[in-house]
């Protein structure tokens, strides 16, 4: 039932998709295996080898599942073949000899795209055999991931939105929770898939649900990020020591993630560099706002949460920034206020 966990097993394969008991995974320091042979699992493909999609694949690889990859990078595509034996793809479309199709892209445009038209023969989509599984693990809108679902539908192949949390560190150990929407069966066929990648899957509902969670989820990141950068802000301004107040609230009932594992080293000590960047962040964190708009809730918190943001993105922009780090919302801060936290 949605909201339940699993302690699925590791393996699976086309007649019985949990074959093996759970264990630990060990420390795997073989060489890659560049044609894998068939062991009866699924073949996977992988698309999208950015920061958070390349050491997934790592992680997947060791599965010993038949993997292939791609992305518009060469230099990323080259890295995921030699690291982890994948076949490396020449163009997207040929993703569709795969049995899952495993997307992680940065947002529904950029699926859209990359899919094509269903009704097109020559699309990714349009190739995609029935009984195909396709699992988006970006962060797409919900609205247009329900409306995809329903076009792959008709062609009888399954989909499951399964985005992640958790960042690149997380995504390298393969400890990310991920939250996945779609039809249980459908969930159940994913789940040791999804299991390689990350330590808490749980199941939160029908198909586009998850990326409505984790759009919510990233609001309420963001929420927290300002709102800490606001108070240590204020305290600096009235003589207080950001990194002893630091210190203090992270003992206290203030604390949240921004406070224990990003401020300190990316805004105090001049990292800037969370790994996420703030574009993404105002995308995700708009489509929450767009969610609550839809279900006719006035926010005001989340209102001004999203236009602290955009406009912190916009002047940043327009300082030369093209692509700033989450963190460089810090600068912004700086800049209005005439209190820097950063060094």
């Amino acid at each position: 039932m949605p909201g339940a966990r699993s302690s699925a097993p590791m393996g699976w394969s086309r007649r019985s998709r949990c074959t093996r008991a759970a264990t630990a995974r060990p420390a795997d320091h073989s060489p890659p295996h560049r044609e894998p042979k068939d062991t009866g699992m699924e073949k996977i493909a992988f698309i999208g080898l950015g920061t958070m999609g390349l050491p997934m694949v790592r992680n997947l690889a060791k599965s010993g599942a038949p993997l292939s990859v791609f992305d518009v990078n060469a230099d990323a595509l080259s890295a995921a073949s030699s690291e982890t034996g994948a076949t490396p793809l020449s163009v997207s479309a040929d993703a569709a000899e795969a049995d899952v199709l495993i997307l992680m892209l940065p947002d529904s445009t950029i699926v859209k795209a990359v899919l094509g038209d269903p009704d097109d023969p020559e699309s990714l989509a349009g190739r995609l055999r029935p009984g195909t599984l396709v699992v988006d693990m970006g962060s797409s809108a919900p609205e247009a991931t329900a409306a995809l679902a329903t076009s792959l539908s008709a062609k009888n192949v399954s989909m499951v939105d399964a985005p992640v949390s958790g960042g690149p560190r997380k995504a390298a150990t393969g400890t990310l929770t991920i939250m996945a929407g779609g039809a249980r069966d459908d969930y159940d066929r994913a789940l040791p898939i999804l299991r390689t990648m990350g330590e808490s899957v749980t199941h939160v509902g029908p198909v586009g649900s998850a990326h409505a969670l984790k759009a919510l989820n990233n609001l309420l990141s963001a929420i927290g990020l300002v709102g800490a950068l606001e108070v240590l802000t204020v305290g600096k301004k009235f003589g207080l020591s950001p990194h002893v107040m630091l210190g203090v609230i992270n003992k206290s009932t203030g604390r949240n993630q921004a406070t224990e594992v990003k401020i300190e080293p990316q805004v105090l000590d001049g990292g800037c560099n969370v790994g996420f960047s703030l574009p993404l962040t105002v995308k995700d964190i708009t489509t929450a706002l767009n969610l609550a708009r839809s279900q006719n809730l006035d926010l005001p918190v989340a209102e001004a949460c999203v236009q602290l943001c955009t406009t912190a993105l916009e002047e940043l922009r327009a300082d030369g920034l093209g692509n700033p780090d989450q963190s460089e919302i810090a600068r912004y801060l700086g800049q209005r206020t005439g209190v820097s936290l950063l060094p």
